[in-house]
């Protein structure tokens, strides 16, 4: 039994938008200190929300939430939770709204009680960490898609998340912000779970696969990272994906 401290709990949790078809349906998943994950399924599967109920931008009709062994069911709650677990949005538009990439980044700790003076300190030491120091005061909406990437996951950082929730940190990198991105994350001494359609970049930064498919955690008894490209199977969903290794796991 693994004796690991469980930072994510979920149980049994069932959603559905309103007058719309059920999206998760009874998903039961965990994260446990020092865990990577990947998430991987098709668009529309249920992954995004998986994420939006955990951080309570999402109330589930039914099931149980715990985070760091607590039982969390109001906004009260979820206010907590969000001053430890940084969510990286699919769109970085969605997380940037500052006129600079300095405020952007200093807002979190100014929202966390942070003096101005302090709020920039954080947010300069963090984009020096992720080599970004160049950048801050650049007008955000005039930069890149990655660049915007990054800056996203610097104003997540900065607010010192013990676990890191990210939608698609690489979808429309090039590859040297790719690769610019994996040695940030597996730099880090942090928990997280991604959502991601790269194998690949997966295979390199996690220690655990799940597979999602039309709103359920996909049971499988292997889970497997291979060097060479080729189409796996995962329960009933296939992909396509490299190697970095073996990982066999049991998905809830």
């Amino acid at each position: 039994m693994d004796q690991r401290r469980l930072l994510i709990n979920l149980e049994n949790i069932d959603f559905a938008f309103p007058g719309g078809e059920p999206v998760l349906k009874d998903v039961s998943f965990q994260l446990r200190e020092g865990e990577r994950i990947g998430l991987i399924g098709p668009n529309g599967s249920g992954k995004t929300s998986l994420f939006h109920v955990i951080m309570g931008l999402l109330k589930p009709e039914s099931g149980r939430i715990e985070i760091f062994g607590k039982t969390v069911e109001n906004e009260s709650h979820f206010r907590a939770v969000r001053q430890k677990i940084g969510l990286l949005f699919q769109d970085p538009d969605d997380q940037l709204f500052s006129p600079t990439v300095l405020e952007d980044v200093a807002f979190g700790p100014l929202n966390q009680g942070k003096s101005i003076a302090e709020a920039k300190k954080i947010a300069r030491d963090t984009l020096e960490s992720l080599g970004l120091s160049d950048v801050e005061d650049r007008i955000t909406y005039r930069m890149s898609g990655g660049e915007k990437r990054l800056v996203s996951l610097a104003t997540v950082l900065a607010m010192k998340p013990q676990v890191l929730l990210l939608d698609e940190p690489t979808t429309g990198l090039d590859m040297e912000t790719t690769e610019k991105m994996k040695g940030i994350l597996t730099s880090l001494d942090l928990s997280y779970v991604f959502i991601s359609h790269d194998m690949d970049f997966i295979a390199q930064t996690t220690d655990k696969l799940y597979g999602m498919i039309n709103g359920r955690i996909v049971p499988g008894d292997e889970t497997a990272l291979h060097t060479h490209i080729h189409t796996h199977g995962f329960g009933r969903l296939a992909h396509s994906h490299s190697h970095a290794g073996m990982l066999t796991e049991n998905p809830r």
